[in-house]
Order: structure tokens, then sequence, then C-alpha cells
């Protein structure tokens, strides 16, 4: 069962990051600390986090634009001084966007767009808030790696599967397919990067789901509290032997 004192969620006002707060919330070994980030906390499409918040002293909720460095600075201070002095078990980079797209009516500004937030994104935060899961590591008595001693989770998608190319007959998307193989290929990187360190990294495919971006071609198969729910109890489940893998919410293998 995942047991990590502090968890960090990106692009966590709506879809699959809404819902893992929610039921982060719900664990019967539930964090100490529950660090929702979005990138407009006052903003009408964060309410029902604001909402949560409201009723759960764990969630503290951190404005958070994964593509502005000074932001994500800014959010790590803050993050840091909450923590007092511990570390960051658990960073969830789930923030994305997508723009509908064909290989011919693709666009460089798109294109750049989606890179920007899905990619960038994710290594920017990740760099900025290491050493945070670095303390985290080297602080913890447990042996070996897990989501609840230091990891980061890389919210990808088989979509980006160069092997599978996942429902290209639904839609092309071409600037979010490329900028998720992108973001797998920097999981493998941080996952040797960060092997010394003992920071579990993966890659994680959540499923089809049932949110504004899931539904915007198509009716998605599955709801977001079963992949948040499925999705948490894969991560409980992590070790090393799972450094460097794309899996997806159930814990399957995906190809890369």
């Amino acid at each position: 069962m995942l047991n990590a004192r502090s968890v960090l969620v990106t692009g966590s006002n709506r879809g699959i990051g809404l819902e893992l707060i929610r039921q982060l919330l719900g664990n019967s070994k539930r964090p100490e600390w529950i660090f929702a980030t979005c990138r407009d906390p006052e903003g009408p499409h964060a309410q029902e986090l604001k909402g949560l918040a409201g009723k759960h002293r764990e969630v503290k909720i951190i404005p958070l634009e994964v593509t502005n460095p000074s932001s994500i600075q800014t959010a790590a201070t803050e993050v840091t001084e909450k923590l007092q002095g511990a570390g960051l078990n658990l960073l969830i980079n789930n923030a994305a966007i997508i723009r509908p797209s064909t290989l011919e009516s693709e666009t460089a500004e798109d294109m750049f767009e989606v890179y920007k937030n899905n990619t960038i994104g994710p290594m920017l935060v990740t760099q900025t808030f290491l050493p945070l899961l670095r303390k985290a590591s080297q602080e913890s008595p447990q042996k070996g790696m897990s989501c609840s001693k230091a990891a980061i989770v890389n919210v990808s998608s088989e979509g980006g599967s160069i092997a599978n190319v996942y429902a290209w007959d639904l839609g092309h998307f071409i600037n979010y397919r490329c900028s998720k193989a992108a973001l797998n290929m920097l999981t493998r990187c941080q996952s040797l990067g960060y092997a010394e360190d003992e920071i579990l990294c993966v890659a994680l495919h959540p499923g089809w789901v049932q949110t504004n971006m899931g539904v915007s071609n198509g009716q998605a198969p599955l709801a977001a509290d079963a992949s948040a729910g499925a999705i948490l109890n894969t991560l409980g489940h992590l070790s090393e032997k799972d450094n460097s893998t794309f899996v997806n919410w159930e814990g399957a293998g995906v190809p890369w």
C-alpha cells in the first residue's frame, strides 16, 4: 500500500489530478502533506479542489505553472517551508494539454506549446523539486526503491507508445503523441540519472479516461475515479524492479 508522507500532484484542479487528490484523502494511510498544484487556484476550474482543501488540512493548494521557471521555484520554496525540514516522497507530473491535429494540419506553434507543457514542464518541475526528493530518499529507513520513499511518476500515454500508436484511428493528435514519446525518454533518462539516489522513476499510462481531455474525441471508457484508484494501488506496489518502466494504471507493462 502507498504510504508516502508527502505527495505533490501537478494539474490537480480537474480530471485525473483532482481525482488523485480526492482518493489520496480516502487512503487509510493518507499523506501528511498533499500538495495540490494548478495554474490558477482562484479560477473557476479550481472550485472543487478548494472545497477539498477547505475540508482537509492535509491538502495545500500551491499555484504552479509548469512552463514558468519562476512559478516552479516559488512553488518549491513554499513546499519546502511547509515540509519543515522533511523531504518530498512522491512527485506526480500530471499536468498536460492537447491540441487536435493531423499530419497535414499540425502547426509549429501547437507542437511547441504542447511540448512546453507535456515534456519540458515535467523536466523543469523535477529539476526544481529534486533536492526535496533526494532528501526524502536519504532520510528514509526503507531499503531499495518505492513510491512511499522517493519517486517521480510521469503521467504519459499509450498514445505516445511508438510500438502501439494507441487509438490512431480515433485521432492523430501529433503534438500530444510526440510530446508523450519524448516524456517517456525523459523518464528513462531520469531513472538512470537518479538511480544512485534511489529515486524510483516510471512513466504511467492512466488509461483513456473520462476527463475534459479524454472525451475530446470520442467517449472514453474509463471513469476518472476508477483510473485514480487503480493508479494509487499500482504506485503502492512499485519497487526497484519497476524503475525505468512504462506501466498502465493497473501496473501492466506498456511497450515503448
